[in-house]
């Protein structure tokens, strides 16, 4: 139950305003002064009680009872199944001949108004490999590169002015190329200067053997259709590691590719705009002491609260630990 912001009593509360007077034999007018409440107050919450018992001092509709002109049932089973056909408000008013804010008002109240709600949403695809290195998962992040600190930091445009507008504008991009363990969550990163084929074919050499320096052989790999992970370039090198397969998201579906996706959502928000760079080299410099911190001592919610280090040992018991 939702209570009107101004309200004065709940249905607690008038039920001791009831009981004051039923039981305790208080007068209404001391009741409804120690409810805060006026005398007519208190003898509707009276009369309710008495004639409907406890529900009845619970707040009732502001709907009102009849709506004459409201849309027909009829109409309103035809605009649902209209809609299901995914077909807009518009649309619809434009074939039914209605105003599109009634045809808007009535997909909002039979919960259709968002496209989303069309399809039901599919059941968690949950999936987690047993052995290190059997799946990695590869992605990349595009981020601004920083030419001076921002105004939302530092409070004034003044820095902005002296590199002026022109310089501003063509600052350009940097990429974050990213690898993920499935098993373990270890992660590797790089920034790197675009994201065509030889530069992803680069990362995965130096993924691959910063894998290998802790004991991970990489298998299999799966990413999006992105051209540089479709290049001849890229094909070659998973060829020259002995990489079995790669693998290759569904379109549109990034939660395929989930442990990556949510992995940059972690280096975004911690490492890239977690701090106050002053240039993009500082960002960058600071990339390999924010991943160890990840691998070695951060902990993991999926992990049980641990690093995904400890995964590691776990898995190839191996003795000691980095907690």
């Amino acid at each position: 139950m939702k209570l009107h912001g101004n309200a004065r009593t709940c249905p607690k509360s008038r039920k001791l305003l009831v009981e004051r007077v039923e039981r305790d034999g208080w007068s209404l007018a001391a009741a409804a002064a120690a409810a805060g409440v006026s005398e007519r107050t208190g003898y509707r919450w009276l009369r309710r009680w008495r004639e409907e018992g406890e529900e009845g001092l619970f707040d009732r509709s502001s709907a009102p009872k009849s709506i004459p002109h409201r849309t027909a049932p009829g109409r309103v089973e035809l605009i649902e199944k209209l809609r299901k056909l995914f077909m807009t408000a518009a649309e619809i008013a434009e074939l039914l001949g209605m105003a599109l804010s009634t045809v808007s008002a009535v997909l909002k109240r039979i919960g259709l108004g968002k496209r989303s709600k069309l399809t039901p949403l599919e059941p968690p695809n949950r999936y987690e490999r047993k052995r290190p290195g059997e799946l990695v998962h590869l992605d990349i992040k595009k981020l601004g590169r920083i030419l001076a600190v921002g105004h939302r930091i530092s409070g004034s445009r003044k820095s902005q002015k002296k590199i002026g507008p022109k310089r501003l504008g063509a600052a350009g991009w940097e990429f974050v190329h990213v690898a993920v363990d499935d098993a373990t969550r270890l992660a590797y990163a790089e920034v790197l200067p675009n994201e065509r084929g030889h530069t992803a074919a680069g990362f995965l050499h130096r993924a691959a053997a910063w894998f290998a320096q802790l004991g991970i052989t990489v298998e299999r790999v799966i990413s999006d259709n992105g051209a540089c992970y479709r290049s001849n370039t890229h094909a070659l090198a998973c060829r020259q590691l002995g990489i079995r397969r790669h693998l290759f998201t569904r379109p549109y579906r990034p939660r395929t590719n989930g442990k990556a996706e949510r992995f940059i959502q972690t280096l975004v928000n911690r490492w890239a705009y977690g701090a106050i760079y002053g240039t993009s080299a500082e960002r960058t410099a600071a990339l390999a002491g924010w991943l160890t911190h990840y691998n070695y001592t951060r902990p993991h919610g999926s992990l049980g609260h641990k690093p995904p280090a400890n995964r590691l040992n776990e898995l190839t018991n191996l003795p000691g630990t980095y907690s």
